[in-house]
């Protein structure tokens, strides 16, 4: 931690000296620096004119940005709201959804943030920039945290567990980026500690619905973003590079170089990224990324399911879950593509994901929400850490796809229809060490072969230049393997919600 003690120090020393008048996005590297006119945010010269206008609350190339999403909405098999998952609500098919709720539903077209970013030029085309910024539930003002959710509901009965799911978001007051680093259009943008993967870049940009709760099963899980494990969406300790070259591509890597003690949920993970904006005609272009990631004794933190029947369904008396974290080697690839024109944006996308044993097995450690974790532990302790799930003990290692496409359509400047499907595959990697590896397509076992589908459709409408109402819906089901312990396979989630982007 004393790295990230470090990283707090720098990033204050650059706030307090920055007079920089361009407030642009730190993280990514324009081809030409555009004038200053173009880039200076309009400073908010009193309360109603922060809130009724598309100002700034901006000072000397300092700028406090947030969002806050609010919402209402209803699931045919939901669970109870939770005010420390970075979810909140049950919008996806979970484990623990069980019956028809009208719910709070916050965070679903975007998760609630509040942050400040800057930069401050040093000289020729360098600059310093910064970002720091932290997701919170808007109806309680706590942290995001994820695997607090978790641990929270450890050994409470699954059938009265609340909406709680992993994250990367762990309760921390820099649980979205914290970094600094220096920008230059013609060099590129170098940036140090936490930051997003690529790959989590990469589903903001390809994602139809930008990675949002409640209506994109890529946005609620994770699992795409981290290369396998939600967690590792966001590294604590990791240095990015990110150069535009040749007008119309770019290139990008991404070195994790802390493990769990510097508050990342691997041991060590790499990126690399080849991508471009290619004119078609007119003002059409297609938008193309391919990035390959590897993540060393990646987390994933779940609670191990109690007793199931035959078709891998909890029985009564649902037994209380253990906080149980999978440790393994994930090595994934993503194929992305976009085509946009005036009105309309089409998305597709494409991630492989194999799982394999950890290269260093891990018998106790602390996870990134300070959830200590043991093998072997007494009974009391009610947690455990699995080794094993991947390729050892008759085992095979786990492949895993994920595809998706969508539409947004602009029906006017300020109104936005917006639709996606979602699609899993897992294929079967269970066996024994007796009779070697069998296939297997019930929900009877984790390991068996499984699908999981999701549909989505809102609606978002832009009434004022700070502000924008939106209603939707997302229907998830899963199938085989990956609704194994699941009380029920499939939900309905309705939404409607109120955001204000400052």
């Amino acid at each position: 931690m004393a790295k990230l003690g470090i990283c707090a120090a720098f990033l204050a020393a650059i706030v307090g000296a920055s007079s920089a008048s361009d407030a642009r996005a730190a993280d990514v590297a324009p081809i030409k620096a555009p004038p200053a006119s173009a880039t200076t945010p309009r400073p908010c010269t009193d309360p109603s004119d922060f809130v009724t206008t598309n100002c700034q609350l901006t000072w000397e190339g300092i700028t406090v940005f947030g969002i806050i999403d609010t919402g209402f909405g209803w699931q045919s098999h939901g669970a109870p709201f939770d005010t420390r998952s970075a979810v909140a609500a049950s919008y996806l098919i979970q484990k623990q959804n069980r019956s028809a709720i009208w719910t709070l539903a916050p965070n679903a077209l975007s998760n609630s943030t509040i942050g400040i970013k800057g930069t401050r030029p040093i000289g020729e085309d360098f600059s310093f920039v910064f970002d720091l910024d932290a997701g919170f539930d808007p109806y309680s003002l706590r942290f995001s945290n994820g695997p607090g959710s978790i641990a929270a509901n450890a050994g409470v009965p699954q059938n009265l567990q609340s909406a709680y799911s992993d994250s990367s978001r762990a309760g921390q007051w820099y649980n979205g980026q914290g970094y600094v680093g220096v920008s230059s259009p013609t060099y590129g943008t170098l940036t140090l500690f936490r930051q997003n993967s690529l790959t989590l870049d990469a589903v903001f940009d390809y994602d139809p619905f930008g990675a949002s709760y409640g209506f994109s099963a890529i946005g609620f899980q994770g699992i795409t973003c981290g290369g396998g494990n939600t967690e590792n969406c966001r590294h604590s300790t990791s240095l990015k590079y990110k150069v535009h070259f040749l007008n119309h591509f770019r290139a990008a890597a991404l070195w994790q170089f802390g493990g769990y003690d510097e508050n990342n949920a691997s041991n060590g993970a790499y990126q690399f990224q080849l991508g471009g904006d290619i004119p078609i005609r007119g003002n059409d272009v297609l938008s193309i990324d391919a990035i390959y990631s590897h993540v060393k004794d990646s987390v994933s933190l779940a609670l191990a399911p109690g007793a199931n029947n035959a078709f891998g369904t909890p029985i009564a008396p649902f037994l209380p879950q253990a906080l149980t974290a999978t440790i393994s080697d994930n090595t994934a690839a993503m194929l992305v593509a976009r085509y946009t024109t005036k009105s309309l944006k089409l998305y597709a996308g494409y991630e492989y994901i194999r799982y394999e044993p950890p290269s260093n097995p891990q018998a106790a450690f602390t996870d990134i929400a300070g959830n200590f974790l043991c093998q072997g532990c007494d009974a009391f302790n009610n947690t455990n850490i699995n080794n094993a799930a991947f390729g050892m003990n008759g085992l095979g290692n786990k492949t895993f796809q994920v595809m998706w496409a969508g539409a947004k359509y602009s029906v006017t400047d300020d109104l936005d229809v917006i639709g996606a499907y979602y699609h899993y595959i897992q294929d079967s990697f269970f066996g024994t060490a007796a009779t070697g590896p069998a296939f297997c397509s019930s929900s009877e076992h984790p390991q068996c072969a499984g699908t999981f589908d999701a549909i989505s459709t809102a609606v978002d409408w832009r009434f004022a230049p700070k502000w924008d109402t939106y209603v939707g819906v997302m229907f998830t089901q899963v199938n085989g393997g990956l609704g194994f312990g699941f009380f029920e396979h499939s939900n309905v989630a309705t939404t409607a919600g109120l955001r204000f982007r400052f």
